[in-house]
C-alpha cells in the first residue's frame, strides 16, 4: 500500500492519527460518496443515478482498485513482471477511479454511450499517465521536492516503468498518453474540454 509518511510536505494522517482512525475515516468517506450521488443528485432520471452509482462501485471494488492494490502487493520483489502486468496495476489501481470521476458527468448529463467510453478512454490514458510520471518523479526528485519520500518504489522493490524499460522511454511513454489523451478529446466543445485539458497538463508536468 502507498503508505507514506509524509505528503505535501505534512505528516500523513495515519502517522497524526493513528492507522484505525484512518482506515475509519476512509470507511465513512467512501459510505459518504455513494450517499451524497444518492441523495444530492437533482433533476436526474433515476435510471441514470443507478448506472452512476454502479460505475462508482465498480471502479473501487474487485474489478478496479482493489485488483489493482491486491496485484501491486503481490509484485513487490517479483522479478519476471512484464509491461503488461504493471499496466493491469495501474489501470486498476489508478485510471479506474479517474474513469469513474470523468464518466459519472457525462452518465448523468444523459451523455451518449460513444461519447461516455471516449471518455473512459481518455481517462485511463491520464490514468496510466500519473503513475508514470510519478514513477519517474521518485527516482529523479529528492524528498525535499517531492514533499514525500523519494525512492521508496526502489527501497520497496515495486515494479515500476524506469525499471521496466529506463527512465527516457518513460518519459517518452509518458509524452505520448498526454498526446493521446488529448486527441481523444478534440470531437468536444472546446470550452466544455478544457478543464479535462488542463487535467491531463497538470498530471504531465506535475513535479511532486
Amino acid at each position: 500500500m502507498d503508505n507514506d509518511d509524509f505528503r505535501r510536505g505534512k505528516p500523513t494522517n495515519h502517522k497524526v492519527f493513528g492507522k484505525d482512525i484512518v482506515v475509519l475515516a476512509g470507511d465513512a468517506l467512501l459510505a459518504f460518496g455513494f450517499e451524497h450521488l444518492a441523495i444530492s443528485t437533482v433533476g436526474v432520471k433515476p435510471g441514470r443515478i443507478v448506472r452512476a452509482i454502479g460505475e462508482l462501485a465498480k471502479s473501487i471494488g474487485a474489478e478496479g482498485l482493489v485488483a489493482g492494490l491486491v496485484v501491486d502487493i503481490n509484485s513487490e520483489g517479483l522479478t519476471d513482471v512484464g509491461l503488461d502486468h504493471l499496466e493491469f496495476i495501474h489501470v486498476h489501481k489508478t485510471a479506474a477511479l479517474l474513469e469513474a470521476v470523468v464518466v459519472l458527468g457525462a452518465i448523468l448529463e444523459v451523455g451518449r454511450d460513444e461519447d461516455v467510453e471516449r471518455l473512459r478512454k481518455f481517462a485511463r490514458y491520464i490514468g496510466i499517465l500519473f503513475q508514470v510520471v510519478d514513477d519517474i518523479l521518485d527516482v529523479t526528485k529528492s524528498s525535499k521536492e517531492l514533499r514525500k519520500t523519494a525512492g521508496k518504489d526502489l527501497f520497496a522493490d515495486k515494479v515500476t516503468y524506469p525499471k521496466l524499460i529506463g527512465i527516457e522511454k518513460s518519459k517518452e511513454f509518458a509524452e505520448k498518453l498526454r498526446s493521446d489523451s488529448l486527441e481523444l478529446l478534440q470531437v468536444f466543445d472546446s470550452e466544455k474540454a478544457a478543464p479535462l485539458i488542463a487535467l491531463a497538463n497538470c498530471i504531465a508536468y506535475k513535479q511532486n
